[in-house]
């Protein structure tokens, strides 16, 4: 497997306070790596450092190109997608508008290969195709999660960044959500998947990192760090709450 992603040495700061210090990870492709930690961590604040949202000092390669100088906009052209925690959909919009704005660059390219994605989007939440002409804004929290990885799979994503996709939403909608996030591996995008809820991030991913007060403590396969008792007793059982 090549590499996709590496990080070295990220710093993030706001102001004189360094939310993330000398962060190191890697996303093979085709895997799935979750960042796992407290309320408070510097996960949220690492993923919009990756996405160019915030400077950052360190190294980001992606695909072998350096990106810490690239904009926002060439990242996701380049295939980088961020889903926030808070889904940001457009609420007076319907659920296919929403979905065609997730594909506005490559409608800028030309691509005629947009309407066959929504095939795909619709096959993997069904419940979306019934609501398409619906606004977003209506949709049931499981929904709106849903119409935002849809979004974030019509920009054809080589790497797929999810902050905390399980935020708020019941048990049943959370187990639907992960086996989604598990059957995207097979398609061939890698996911850097940030979670408060570390046992179903640690039971979907390949790899993990577990990031405490902006450092990662604790790396490792998951299902060695399943297994790692400080692990299991800082974070196995804690389900839900705001992203750090």
């Amino acid at each position: 497997m090549s590499m996709l992603l590496q990080v070295r040495d990220l710093c993030v700061a706001y102001g004189k306070v360094e939310a993330v210090h000398q962060v190191a990870l890697s996303v093979e492709e085709g895997k799935i790596v979750t960042v796992i930690g407290p309320n408070g961590a510097g996960k949220t604040t690492l993923l919009a450092a990756l996405m160019g949202m915030l400077p950052a000092r360190g190294r980001i390669s992606y695909s072998g190109e350096e990106m810490m100088r690239v904009e926002v906009e060439q990242r996701v052209s380049r295939g980088l997608c961020l889903v926030p925690e808070r889904r940001e959909l457009f609420a007076a919009m319907s659920v296919e508008d929403n979905l065609e704005l997730g594909a506005f660059h490559r409608y800028r390219k030309r691509d005629k290969t947009v309407a066959a994605d929504f095939d795909q989007v619709y096959q993997l939440f069904p419940r979306l195709r019934e609501r398409r002409r619906q606004f977003a804004g209506t949709l049931s929290g499981g929904e709106r999660q849903m119409l935002a990885l849809g979004r974030a799979l019509m920009s054809r994503p080589r790497l797929l960044m999810l902050d905390e996709p399980s935020l708020g939403l019941a048990p049943l909608v959370v187990r639907d959500i992960f086996r989604v996030i598990a059957g995207l591996r097979e398609t061939g995008v890698s996911i850097l998947l940030v979670e408060q809820n570390a046992r179903a991030a640690l039971q979907v991913a390949d790899y993990g990192y577990v990031l405490e007060t902006g450092e990662i403590v604790v790396e490792g396969r998951s299902a060695d760090l399943a297994a790692d008792s400080r692990v299991i007793e800082s974070y196995l059982g804690l389900v839900s709450g705001s992203s750090g």
